[in-house]
């Protein structure tokens, strides 16, 4: 988190992150998509010779609290390439909040698995305790067949604490759940942490609500699921 008290300005740095193509691009894609217009930048790709990282910031969103607070969200995905390991830590850096995007092809559950083995080794070497760390997991390509069911799924997300969201990210379905899901738990963080409630007079109810006003959030999940 960066925190400009001068500017009274707020950025949030969100990470993707997962097995090569289970949909992280997609997924910033879908959001850059469905979001309102006026509130999200250009989308950029830094492209290396077999992958690509992606990012765009959403512009600041000017919510309504009694002391005045701008937040920039800064959205960021990370190549999944074995061999990129180290872009993976350096976009990492800095991050407040990571969404673990999983495929859902029962075939894909190695690649999967070391992803986020491979996450946690990242946080670590970076003195970040992973269960510290704001996550979200997201089991995506629910439309695909030999996939995991509803049910394994579930199973699974009984295990954790980490919030599991289902998606079809082309299709933009269960994106914009995602990344609310992993702003809400990430505030929790960000407050307790820098009791920003008591300094800028914003609590997570009101502030999420606000988030999803300036994001179109309702809008756009209802248009999805026409």
């Amino acid at each position: 988190m960066q925190l400009d008290f001068k500017a009274r300005e707020l950025t949030i740095k969100l990470v993707y992150y997962g097995p090569a193509l289970s949909g992280k691009t997609t997924n910033l894609q879908a959001i850059h998509r469905l979001v309102n217009t006026d509130v999200a930048g250009r989308l950029m790709t830094l492209e290396t010779q077999d992958d690509r990282t992606l990012f765009f910031d959403l512009l600041p969103l000017s919510l309504n609290a009694g002391k005045g607070l701008q937040v920039r969200v800064k959205l960021f995905t990370v190549p999944g390439q074995v061999i990129h390991n180290a872009t993976r830590r350096l976009v990492l850096q800095g991050a407040d909040g990571v969404a673990f995007i999983a495929d859902s092809q029962r075939s894909e559950t190695k690649s999967n698995a070391a992803s986020f083995v491979n996450l946690r080794q990242n946080l670590t070497e970076q003195g970040i305790e992973p269960a510290a760390m704001p996550l979200v997991i997201q089991f995506n390509k629910r439309d695909l067949p030999e996939i995991r069911t509803d049910e394994e799924i579930d199973a699974l997300a009984t295990r954790g604490k980490e919030p599991v969201f289902k998606a079809v990210a082309l299709r933009g379905v269960g994106v914009l759940e995602t990344l609310m899901g992993l702003m809400e738990i990430t505030w929790q963080r960000l407050e307790t942490e820098h009791c920003l409630s008591e300094k800028f007079g914003l609590t997570p109810g009101p502030l999420l609500a606000e988030l999803e006003r300036h994001l179109g959030v309702r809008e756009a999940i209802q248009r999805v699921s026409r």
